[in-house]
Parts: C-alpha cells; sequence; structure tokens
C-alpha cells in the first residue's frame, strides 16, 4: 500500500515519466499497430480490447499502452505487478473481477513483466481469462512462446512492439526539450546531431534516451542572457554523460551500418584478428550486444552453414550469454564466437538454395501439391486420391524412395549444391549416392 506524505509532491518526477503519453497522439512509434486504422488502436478508441500481451524491447512502451487504454476504457482497471504479486494477491483479484462480472462490470487485469510468473501463478489466471471473469493484458521483454504457459497464450492475442528508430527518439527527445512538461520553460540549445547521437546510444529506448537528455540538461553549462537563463549543452558534457563512451556512430546512422559491415566481411574473409577489432569498436561505441549477437547468428548459417553446423550452435549460445549477463562482461562470449566463425569452412549453399527457391515458389504460388503427399484425414479426400500412392521412407531398407515431392513444373528442379568446406563434402556425397539410387529406381528428377 502507497504511504501518504505532505511532501509527495515536492519530489520531482524524472523527465521519462512527466513525458509519459497519456493519448494515443503522443505515442511515439508502433506506427504498425497504432497508426490510423491499424488494429491495435481502433480495438483501444473503440475500448473492446480482449486478451492480450504486449511483446517487445524495454523503454518501447508497453506499460504506457496500458495506461492510455486504462484512461480510456469503462472497464475497471487493476494494474499487478509479476514482481511483487503471489498466487495469494492473485486470488483476491480474481473474487473482486469474478465479483465485477455478475455484477455487469468489466474488469482488465495489466500483468507487467507477466514472464516473471511461474506455471502456478500463470494458471491463476487462466479460468478466469476462459470464463471472461477478467481481460488480460501481459507486458513482456521475453519471448511469449517460451515464458507464458501455452493454454494462456493461445487465449490472448500477440501485440509485436519494435525498438523505436532514432528518427522516433529524436522527435521524443524534441517535445521533452520544447514541452512545459519537460524542459520548456527553460532556455535548452542543443543541436539536432546531438539529439541524434542521444537516440542513436539508447538503441531504441525511449526510457533510456529521455533520461539521457535529462541528465545531460541538468549536467549542462548555464550562463545568464538579458535576464534569462540559457542552458548550453556541449559535446563534452554530452560524452561525460554517455559513460565516457566516444560517439563513433554520424547523426545519418552510416557509421553504425559501416562497422556492422566490417566485422560481418572480415568474418567471411577468415580474418579473426580483424574480426575482433570490429567487434571492439562497435562495443566500445556503445552499441548493443544483441544487436551484434544477432547478426553474428545470422552469419554463422548465411556464410557458415552446413561446413560446420556447430556454429550455429555456438553463435546462439553467444547470444543467450549476452542477454544473460549483459556488458560489459559479455564481450568474451561474442569474442569467441566471431574467432570461431572466422576460422570455420565457409559455405554460403544454403542461402542460395533459398534465393533460388524463393524465387520460383513466388512465380508458381498456384503449383498444386502432389497428390502423392497430401495428408488424406476424410473420406472425401481419400476419395480424391489425396495421399494415394504415398511412400513411407522408414519402411524401406534405404530409407528412400522414389516418390516426386516437388511440383510437376519444377521436377527435376535443384536449389540446394553443397561445397566441399568443413563436412559439407560429406553431404555432397550423400545427395550423389541418394540421387543415383532414386534414378535406379525410376526417379524421373
Amino acid at each position: 500500500m502507497d504511504e501518504f506524505s505532505l511532501f509527495a509532491e515536492q519530489v520531482p518526477q524524472p523527465l521519462a515519466a512527466r513525458l509519459r503519453p497519456e493519448t494515443l497522439d503522443e505515442f511515439a512509434g508502433q506506427q504498425h499497430l497504432l497508426g490510423k486504422g491499424k488494429i491495435l488502436r481502433r480495438l483501444i478508441e473503440t475500448d473492446q480490447i480482449s486478451s492480450m500481451i504486449f511483446w517487445g524491447p524495454p523503454g518501447v512502451g508497453k506499460t504506457t499502452l496500458a495506461q492510455i487504454i486504462a484512461h480510456r476504457t469503462q472497464s475497471e482497471f487493476i494494474n499487478f505487478s509479476a514482481v511483487t504479486s503471489g498466487i495469494r494477491e492473485i486470488r483476491k483479484v480474481m473474487e473482486q473481477a469474478e465479483k465485477n462480472r455478475l455484477a455487469g462490470i468489466r474488469t482488465i487485469v495489466f500483468v507487467d513483466e507477466i514472464h516473471r510468473f511461474n506455471k502456478a501463478q500463470q494458471d491463476a489466471f487462466l479460468p478466469y481469462v476462459e470464463k471472461g471473469s477478467i481481460t488480460l493484458i501481459g507486458a513482456t521483454t521475453e519471448n511469449p512462446s517460451f515464458e507464458v504457459n501455452g493454454a494462456l497464450l493461445s487465449r490472448c492475442k500477440v501485440f509485436v512492439l519494435k525498438a523505436l528508430s532514432p528518427e522516433d527518439l529524436v522527435t521524443l527527445l524534441k517535445r521533452a526539450v520544447q514541452s512545459p512538461k519537460g524542459f520548456g520553460d527553460e532556455k535548452v540549445q542543443i543541436p539536432d546531431d546531438m539529439l541524434h547521437a542521444i537516440a542513436v546510444f539508447s538503441n531504441g529506448d525511449a526510457r533510456s534516451a529521455l533520461s539521457t537528455l535529462e541528465m545531460v540538461i541538468l549536467n549542462a553549462d548555464r550562463e545568464t542572457v538579458d535576464g534569462k537563463e540559457v542552458v548550453h549543452v556541449t559535446q563534452e558534457i554530452l560524452e561525460q554523460c554517455l559513460s565516457g563512451k566516444q560517439l563513433l556512430y554520424d547523426k545519418s546512422g552510416e557509421e553504425h551500418y559501416n562497422l556492422i559491415s566490417a566485422l560481418h566481411k572480415s568474418m567471411r574473409n577468415s580474418d579473426p584478428d580483424a574480426a575482433v577489432y570490429w567487434l571492439a569498436r562497435m562495443l566500445e561505441a556503445g552499441e548493443d550486444p544483441l544487436y551484434i549477437a544477432r547478426r553474428v547468428t545470422r552469419f554463422a548459417s548465411e556464410d557458415v552453414g552446413l561446413a560446420d553446423p556447430r556454429a550455429l550452435e555456438l553463435a546462439v549460445a553467444a547470444y543467450q550469454a549476452c542477454h544473460f549477463i549483459g556488458m560489459p562482461e559479455c564481450s568474451v562470449h561474442l569474442t569467441e564466437a566471431v574467432i570461431y566463425l572466422s576460422v570455420a569452412p565457409k559455405s554460403n549453399a544454403m542461402e542460395v538454395a533459398y534465393n533460388t527457391a524463393r524465387d520460383d515458389a513466388r512465380q508458381h504460388l498456384a503449383e498444386p501439391v502432389p497428390l502423392v503427399i497430401r495428408n488424406a484425414p476424410t473420406k472425401l479426400m481419400k476419395d480424391l486420391n489425396y495421399g494415394k500412392g504415398y511412400q513411407y521412407a522408414h519402411d524401406t531398407e534405404e530409407k528412400v524412395t522414389n516418390m516426386q515431392c516437388l511440383p510437376d513444373s519444377l521436377q527435376g528442379k535443384v536449389y540446394y549444391h553443397p561445397g566441399n568446406q568443413g563436412i559439407e563434402g560429406r553431404f555432397a556425397d550423400r545427395i550423389q549416392e541418394i540421387k543415383t539410387w532414386k534414378r535406379q529406381h525410376g526417379w524421373r528428377g
């Protein structure tokens, strides 16, 4: 329970709290969900909220959206924290919600950080969601497929919130400088390129961007001009407030892409020394280690592929390690992955296979699936020869059949051409054995 204090209003709120949007028009980003005519905006504006989960990184507006819903809805709105609440609190709230339902009152329960609830706690919500006692809104930074019970997840619509773009954050920062809720009552001089630097440094996190701006302005140089205090933000102050890190990314964001390109191409060229250098450049510039880990994971399949399948395992493990412990400790995990991928055998055969198949798929969208490999769960489908002649490979001695699996128009098309690096050479030999056997047994491919 909150305690009352005569001096509570004298404690200044952080800038991020003062600037929290109260309407959808003030909300920054998420235009794919909240733009004019988009589904989530319509649901909120018409007060037709159903159970849903907001999934996205920190600082993108999950809690703010819930508060906007709370202001607009005609329902009773209950704010719940997965950090401080247990099953007893859940059951107490659910009992009240059931009474509301019987009285014809809808109850919306917002659960922040729902992934922190264990299975038993999540199960406590399930019967009340099923019978409509509550409309559940959960917020999570974790993939709900793994962190939310399947039964509960199946009853919720998942909305994916994206990290804010630098442009979204710059707009937000300008509003903070100009708004009376922010620093509008002061004369703050801060160039646009510095606002952009803060936006890039914040990695899509509005709360982080506003906190950084607040720190910068509070520590800026001040002078009195014509009786009014003027706040000057200098490059030196900005760099000091960004933990002393050099701002190596220019205002257009080009350097950000130049550095990740340098890392990727150094690994592709099997140059571990250059790769580690570019990795260090990015991390010391303040780049999000998870961003780097995602790109390294992509590289593991795009450029190493089946020449060394363990590369993907190592890259995913590095991503998880970065997620668990963050910077600066996770620098060693990224270094391990980058060096391994640099010296690993290389193959882009899988990417070439997919891209070629993708082009055919786009040009042959209406190609029917061969009857022989269609499922036939009903009598009608069986009568239409669905699945007729299907050969179960496990029933054969060779574990392979001469059955046609591509559409007629693409029969014989080859997408995957294995390389000869690493263990992919074995794949090439195996595929040749399979094709030789099939041709000997009447295969037309």
